[in-house]
């Protein structure tokens, strides 16, 4: 789409505001974007039923469940009906506003990144913290058992609720588009076109771009290919309401204008589109992220990335400490890979070669061998055929790999010898994948990879693995490295195993 997508600049069809209406009564208090709103409801009652779940298993389970209540009366009920009363009603309305109060219910956290499971982590803690506080008010000899049963019950049940609901949100994005945002980008059309490429990689995240209206008029983008229509000098809530948008993303510069960002910001008070600004900054992550407001004036503080003190010494410790064990439980499983391996094709079962890990120092990846033991020799005839635009040779149809070999890889089972390699320090579990060290010195982005060691699996893998671009996957490494967390390890292990359930770009 190009030149013929632009429309010349129209009359505006009402006069822009500089403020909420005189009248407050006058104000649309309904949001144009209102799939928030039944997910929300969902949200409310699976915690309630998981909270009232929580109770009934203690109840059932625990014989001193009741203990503390014998004695006690409040109003109409005493004894086990107290306990019922409090258990059935009391704490799960306590957890529910609990979770409001903390911001669970929030549409800015709902459906996409790690924010809503920290604050439904952080309610637990407040709830145990206010169960013990009361129990202590009131002298009440409660069942420790009891409170750490209904505590950790109703914990994991909403936490699990919470992911299946986020998942089934997902697939109602990805297929049909329901549960979105539809955005209009505002600005240059290099910066709304980076802006478009950035959400439009995760489907998963609800935001479909349906226009741009470029600020630097339509000769800047005279014969440019666009992937949506572009329109310039139009009155922007008048293309909101054409193109049927409930979001308005304000791009880089765009949002640097003098007052222009605040006068839009009046002027969508009370339509129900929301607002949102997308600054240059891109693949840094929220933690990282910091608004300090200064004179009316917000400033984005970008922290440096966390790549040394307390929480790197955790995860070596926890890299060294799982591939130990790792390797006990496993070994049955390298001794049948092992023997698949020689009855397959005569030679080594380990395959070592070097690879370029933390601050370029080289080391010997260890590997199952999957290929026939001339496989290096056959390279040279086959370098015509490569099918990556990086520095790894790759073939989804690779005659040097024998049929067992090719198991191994789809399932990922030959890394495992890997874990060798994490025990001795030379690897992480999680982190960018170590880089042949035959290809020279890795100079400009690429090098910025070996401030962190390699991983067995990374963001990377998880992504797409051998079906991405060159590119794409560097760019995933350094997001990587510049936002590294033990939660975010975490969160790339568990889609590690789905990935290799799915086995999807392994070759």
């Amino acid at each position: 789409m190009g030149y013929d997508s632009f429309e010349w600049p129209q009359q505006q069809q009402q006069p822009p505001s500089n403020g909420v209406p005189r009248s407050a009564w006058t104000r649309q208090h309904r949001r144009l974007s209102r799939w928030h709103r039944p997910y929300t409801a969902a949200l409310v009652l699976l915690d309630l039923i998981s909270t009232l779940a929580a109770s009934k298993i203690a109840d059932v389970s625990l014989e001193k469940s009741k203990s503390g209540f014998q004695d006690k009366s409040w109003l109409f009920f005493q004894g086990p009906d107290l306990f019922s009363f409090f258990a059935y009603v009391v704490l799960p309305l306590g957890w529910l506003l609990l979770l409001w109060t903390n911001g669970t219910y929030d549409r800015r956290y709902l459906g996409l990144g790690s924010e809503e499971f920290k604050r439904i982590v952080r309610t637990s803690v407040t709830v145990v913290a206010a169960v013990s506080l009361l129990a202590f008010a009131t002298k009440t000899d409660l069942s420790r058992g009891t409170v750490a049963t209904v505590s950790l019950c109703s914990l994991l049940f909403i936490l699990l609720c919470r992911v299946t609901a986020r998942q089934v949100l997902h697939l109602s994005r990805r297929r049909t588009g329901h549960g979105a945002h539809r955005m209009i980008l505002v600005g240059t059309l290099p910066e709304a076109l980076e802006v478009y490429t950035a959400v439009t990689r995760s489907p998963a995240a609800g935001l479909i771009p349906v226009a741009i209206h470029i600020t630097d008029g339509y000769a800047s983008a005279r014969g440019i290919e666009t992937p949506v229509p572009v329109y310039a000098g139009r009155d922007v809530l008048s293309l909101v309401r054409e193109v049927g948008a409930d979001t308005i993303a304000v791009c880089g510069s765009a949002s640097a204008e003098p007052g222009e960002l605040r006068r839009l910001a009046w002027q969508l008070e009370g339509t129900g589109v929301d607002l949102v600004v997308a600054p240059q900054l891109t693949d840094i992550a929220g933690p990282r992220v910091h608004i300090r407001p200064i004179e009316g004036l917000p400033l984005l503080h970008v922290e440096e990335p966390t790549l040394s003190g307390p929480g790197w010494l955790v995860k070596n410790l926890l890299d060294r400490v799982a591939a130990a064990i790792g390797l006990l439980l496993i070994s049955p499983i390298l001794a049948v890979i092992a023997i698949g391996i020689r009855l397959s094709d005569p030679g080594p079962v380990i395959f070592r070669q070097t690879r370029v890990g933390h601050d370029g120092r080289t080391f010997k990846v260890w590997k199952f061998r999957t290929m026939y033991v001339d496989a290096e020799e056959r390279k040279a005839t086959l370098e015509e055929l490569n099918e990556s635009d990086g520095m790894l040779f790759k073939m989804k149809h690779d005659p040097r790999i024998f049929a067992f070999g090719q198991k191994l890889r789809a399932t990922s089972l030959d890394e495992l010898p890997q874990l060798i390699n994490v025990l001795k320090g030379e690897m992480s579990l999680v982190g960018p994948r170590p880089l042949p060290a035959d290809d020279g010195d890795y100079l400009g982005d690429v090098r910025r990879r070996l401030l962190v060691r390699p991983g067995i699996t990374g963001l990377w893998q998880v992504s797409g693995r051998s079906d991405l671009s060159w590119d794409e996957a560097v760019r995933l490494d350094l997001y990587y490295v510049d936002n590294w967390s033990l939660t975010y390890d975490l969160s790339i292990l568990w889609r590690t195993i789905w990935v290799v359930l799915k086995r999807k770009g392994a070759y």
